[in-house]
């Protein structure tokens, strides 16, 4: 019998003594305030995806383009709160949460371009009910190892029916470019049993690079058509 399916039994035999004992009810109850907060941020993700939705069908109107190809959202998972709260040496406690974990809620907003990066940024943070809080512009100064977003945590209002909750969201501006170097980048190093040798890290930078260089062309190439689409509509 291998590992993982001895470690189902064991936690089949673990759910089926808690079933028993009544601990069932206890873990629900304890449950509920941690669900209750995260179903909070979970509506802080749908109000800022919304505005950039919206952000999205203006500048389409405007512009006769999407800046926008893609939005995701993501709520830490319990196991990663945990471990990073540990790090921290924070206490087990909601507030301790709320107050000092930024990145809970994330919302990563994938650009076509990355003068939209800046664009969508200052337009989304010049909206009154959103605050500023951090931000980390690492397509300006990239991290040492090549990697390139625009990072804001941000603190924006939800109204529920009794009640108005400001809530912190990570918000991740990036080009298609820099996602695509991202993504591929953290899914080599978070591979088990994985070791990246200097020449490899070395390789993932040139990558990073040959990135923003491919973002700077199509930028450029970008504006061209745009000077000679301008051209012509004054010439008819």
């Amino acid at each position: 019998m291998n590992t993982e399916t001895n470690s189902w039994i064991v936690l089949e035999q673990q759910l089926a003594a808690m079933a028993e004992s009544g601990a069932f009810e206890w873990l629900q109850e304890r449950s509920k305030p941690f669900l209750k907060l995260m179903g909070y941020y979970k509506c802080a993700m749908m109000e800022i995806e919304t505005k950039f939705n919206v952000l999205n069908e203006e500048y389409a109107f405007e512009f006769d383009r999407n800046p926008i190809t893609s939005i995701k959202t993501r709520l830490k998972r319990f196991v990663s709160i945990r471990d990073k709260m540990e790090q921290k040496s924070l206490p087990r406690t909601l507030e301790a949460m709320e107050e000092n974990l930024n990145d809970i809620a994330g919302v990563r907003v994938i650009c076509s371009f990355p003068e939209d990066v800046y664009t969508l940024a200052e337009a989304f943070l010049k909206q009154d009910d959103v605050t500023l809080i951090q931000k980390k512009d690492y397509i300006a100064n990239p991290k040492p190892n090549g990697y390139r977003s625009l990072h804001l945590i941000v603190k924006i209002p939800v109204f529920l029916s009794n009640e108005r909750r400001e809530m912190k969201v990570e918000v991740q501006l990036r080009t298609i470019a820099m996602d695509f170097w991202a993504s591929l980048e953290h899914q080599m190093h978070y591979k088990k049993d994985v070791h990246f040798t200097d020449d490899m890290e070395r390789e993932l930078i040139e990558c990073a690079e040959a990135s923003a260089a491919l973002d700077l062309r199509m930028d450029n190439l970008r504006k061209r058509a745009q000077v000679r689409m301008s051209k012509r509509d004054a010439d008819i």
